[in-house]
């Protein structure tokens, strides 16, 4: 056991012995003057190299052996197939080392280090006169970018002039990049930078998808404006007056007060009823009457008195129809249009529905309940039929519904509060 233990000991510590038969048949003949002439080459050969100050040639009938050490392995190894390029090497015993002295392995560290320096020193001048170029370029960009004009004049907005000025500034980046890029002669380097950018934008687009999607969706609704300030509408199933179109969300003031945010991209997607584009409004209510009524003659009746409102448009007319018999009766649905800048829907439905009622009962005809109640009376007092008398017309001016209005417009007065939004701007 001692014994192996030693011969493997041996085989560790001793020097690597590489050989390899150089090219080509090996001669009958061989003498000293080859041999001389074999070292002498390889010396020579060594000595241009450099770094081989302590390596030994020795050539005895044209087997090269060296011997000694090296900064590296790589230098090393790299003497075998050097010698055996050399006319009449037979073999080659490389048994060169890696030196152990520290100071000696770090010299072409530092040498090499030195050698960068120089080319630094060397490529300073050039690199700031790229720099240079590069911020000028930039700085020229930036300042086209600040001004206002053009920009407020092409685009619909503020939102859209930023978006032009960023453009603008990337714009002026990637040519900034291309000059300096130009003056180092290393113009090959741009494509590989922009390859770069194009897989991290994608990444990156991938990771925030929704906030880019809902930047893409402010842009093309600041464009098309499917709606004005304080214009009613009805999104993704919310009805309120429009605030205003930021960067983010779409602000509605609902008919409690509330504030109701929509993010741009919901607004994009979603379907959009704007109940202000158009003057003319239609209301609409059911009423129900008894089966046993004349609905031929109480269907006139309701169209004539809905038409017969001061506030209801000679055009489109009042109509009525049958929708349904209900358990307690016939239900009949009455509509009507307004002029909504000029009168309130809401009062102008209820006004209308309180004069159809009148209208109806003083015909004779009974709106049926749907509880049952249950009256005693006696035969000799049963009272009189009284038919309800006429009531007079209640007030249904558009400016009931004035204070949203002043809310709206008192929210859009905030001077530091975004706002895509344009009353005199192009809508879809």
């Amino acid at each position: 056991m001692r014994t192996l233990i030693l011969c493997l000991l041996m085989l560790v510590a001793a020097p690597p012995v590489m050989a390899q038969d150089a090219t080509g048949p090996i001669t009958t003949q061989n003498t000293a003057v080859q041999d001389l002439a074999i070292s002498q080459r390889m010396r020579e050969i060594m000595d241009e190299l450099g770094d081989y100050g302590d390596v030994t040639v020795t050539v005895n009938e044209g087997i090269v052996t060296l011997r000694g050490t090296t900064t590296s392995m790589v230098e090393a190894l790299a003497l075998q197939p050097l010698a055996t390029r050399i006319e009449g090497v037979v073999a080659v015993r490389n048994e060169v080392t890696e030196t152990t002295d520290i100071a000696r392995r770090l010299n072409p560290a530092v040498a090499r280090f030195t050698a960068r320096l120089e080319q630094l020193l060397i490529f300073l001048p050039l690199a700031l006169i790229a720099g240079l170029a590069f911020g000028l370029v930039v700085l020229v960009g930036f300042a086209i970018a600040r001004m206002k004009q053009p920009w407020e004049r092409l685009a619909p907005n503020t939102f859209v002039a930023e978006v032009y000025r960023q453009l603008l500034r990337v714009f002026f980046i990637v040519i900034g990049m291309v000059i300096a890029l130009d003056i180092l002669n290393a113009t090959a380097l741009l494509s590989t930078i922009l390859g770069a950018a194009g897989i991290i934008g994608l990444a990156f687009g991938f990771a925030v998808r929704e906030t880019v999607e809902n930047f893409i969706a402010s842009v093309m609704l600041s464009f098309r404006q499917p709606f004005r300030p304080n214009d009613t509408v009805e999104i993704n199933g919310d009805q309120g007056k429009v605030i205003r179109l930021t960067s983010r969300a779409t602000i509605l003031l609902s008919f409690d007060g509330n504030h109701i945010r929509i993010p741009n991209a919901t607004v994009f997607k979603s379907r959009i009823v704007n109940f202000s584009t158009n003057a003319e409004r239609r209301f609409r209510f059911a009423i129900t009457v008894e089966r046993d009524a004349d609905l031929r003659t109480t269907l006139a009746l309701v169209n004539q008195t809905v038409q017969a409102l001061p506030f209801v448009l000679p055009d489109p007319k009042a109509q009525a129809w049958i929708e349904a018999l209900q358990p307690g009766g016939v239900e009949l649905i009455v509509t009507g249009w307004i002029d909504q800048n000029a009168t309130s829907l809401a009062l102008a439905r209820g006004e209308a529905l309180r004069q159809v009622k009148h209208a109806v009962e003083a015909a004779g005809v009974m709106l049926p309940d749907d509880t049952q109640t249950l009256k005693l009376v006696k035969e000799s007092a049963a009272p009189a039929i009284q038919r309800p008398q006429a009531t007079q017309m209640e007030d249904v001016d558009a400016a009931q519904d004035a204070a949203l209005t002043r809310i709206v417009d008192a929210e859009r007065s905030l001077d530091s509060t975004e706002d895509l939004l344009h009353p005199d701007g192009p809508k879809e």
